[in-house]
């Protein structure tokens, strides 16, 4: 499935984590409470690839955070980026790689992404994404539908994507859990976690629901909506407060009832404790606004609003309550709620000093997100907005990581966090460039100029040896 370098440091990784399994270390990360119920049965297996240090020098550099540096250095070294800036000493044993009319940038982070639950070749026994049983699925996880051999993880990392989140689809109020991976392919999605990124859950409003329910039953209108996302919670409150009594009486010496577990329920709960990040599939503003109001109500929390073709309407509003607003660059039109979108959108909500993000819903769009956000920055140059380059890759890399609750790791270029870079070919705002080398916590797991290295999907093996063979 992946290239001999790829393969020789992932079956090191194994060996490790076989020996290290039972380690302390390890079940520290699986977080019990006094109730004995573990909140991560399934904890990242996640191995970062050892690497010689690399020292890229004479580059552009765009530190995700707003910051540029003509003929500029970066160390990487141990899976974290050491040094960032000039005269950078070159390490004893380290690689150097001269960037000299290249640019260097963070990872691009997409924090919408279906890859995995909707693989390609797109079929009907791959279209693992809607639980379409209930309007609320709470209980189900993305993990558990993502197929780790989808072609469409090789692509996006040969479009400078280091990591991403994968969502359930958008038919339900409560869609499910999502899961945050690093973008290095390998043979369960275990493999591929984020380690200690925080699950999300998926929650859509709008039309998506209505269509799919109004003839089942319900929900069928926008109130219908509102009242079900209202009721569940409802029902969450009283199982975290049952849970809650449950634990206060053990804790002090007491022998009471265990409540019954419920895995909807679960994740609800985790959202109203502020352990799980809410991700919401929401076109137009009054509909964020609604959603705002709810979230209110039951004191939890919206990450990030999906899609948020109308975020521009709102933008005070969503800087006002700390909510960011993934969307496209230039997506409209396709159905009603999407019919007011413009393409000063994304500058737009980014001038508001609201948390603004490219996102890319699409197996296509994720390989090509540079130039997405590219194409949004100059909408809003057109438009008079004028965003430096170095500000609107926040929009790809810090805002991302911030919306998923990883920004303390990636994200920027900063000493201490993951090593997580891409070096473009030109100005990555370019419809020419191409990422030339990509890097996973300092290993460089993409070279553009060595198409034998290139990771490989077990799927497609067969098909590219019957199209050598012809």
């Amino acid at each position: 499935m992946l290239n001999t370098k790829l393969k020789l440091g992932l079956a090191l990784a194994v060996s490790v984590a076989l020996v290290t399994g039972c380690s302390d270390d390890k079940q520290e990360e699986r977080q019990e409470s006094v109730t004995g119920i573990d909140k991560n049965p399934f904890p990242s297996t996640y191995q970062k690839i050892d690497s010689k240090p690399i020292v890229i020098t004479n580059v552009t550099i765009l530190d995700g955070i707003g910051g540029k540096i003509e003929d500029g250095e970066i160390l990487l070294k141990d899976g974290v980026i050491v040094e960032v800036g000039k005269g950078i000493r070159l390490p004893s044993g380290a690689i150097e790689i001269d960037g000299k009319g290249k640019w260097l940038t963070p990872g691009i982070i997409d924090n919408h992404s279906h890859l995995g639950v909707y693989p390609s070749p797109s079929t009907r026994s791959h279209s693992d994404g809607n639980e379409m049983t209930s309007p609320v699925t709470a209980e189900v996880w993305a993990e558990h539908s993502i197929w780790p051999q989808d072609p469409g993880f090789q692509r996006a990392l040969a479009g400078g994507v280091t990591s991403l989140q994968i969502l359930p689809g958008s038919a339900n109020l409560f869609g499910g859990r999502s899961v945050t991976v690093k973008n290095l392919p390998n043979r369960t999605i275990q493999d591929m976690k984020f380690p200690e990124a925080p699950y999300g859950i998926k929650m859509a409003c709008g039309e998506n629901p209505k269509r799919v329910y109004g003839d089942k039953g319900g929900p069928m209108t926008r109130m219908g909506n509102v009242a079900g996302y209202r009721q569940a919670w409802i029902q969450a409150q009283e199982y975290q407060t049952k849970w809650a009594q449950y634990e206060t009486e053990l804790e002090a010496g007491g022998s009471p009832k265990r409540p019954s577990r419920d895995l909807n329920l679960d994740t609800l709960a985790g959202v109203l404790d502020g352990d799980i990040i809410v991700h919401m599939h929401c076109y137009r503003a009054d509909d964020m606004g609604t959603m705002m109001d709810v979230m209110k109500e039951f004191n939890y929390k919206i990450g990030t609003f999906h899609h948020a073709i109308e975020a521009y309407k709102i933008a005070d509003k969503l800087a006002e309550n700390n909510v960011c607003s993934a969307m496209w660059a230039d997506w409209w039109g396709f159905k009603m709620e999407a019919y007011d979108g413009i393409k000063e959108n994304i500058p737009m909500v980014h001038a508001a000093n609201a948390c603004a993000i490219v996102h890319s819903d699409s197996d296509l769009g994720i390989q090509r997100l540079n130039q997405e956000a590219a194409k949004a920055w100059a909408d809003g140059k057109r438009a008079g907005i004028d965003i430096s380059q170095a500000d609107a890759w926040q929009w790809l890399s810090a805002n991302p990581a911030k919306s998923l609750g990883i920004f303390d790791k990636t994200g920027s270029l900063e000493a201490g966090k993951n090593a997580d870079v891409v070096l473009w070919s030109t100005d990555p705002f370019s419809t020419y460039a191409q990422a030339d080398k990509v890097f996973i916590d300092g290993a460089m797991v993409y070279d553009r100029s060595n198409p034998e290295s290139w990771p490989v999907s077990d799927f497609e093996l067969g098909q590219i040896a019957e199209g050598d063979a012809k």
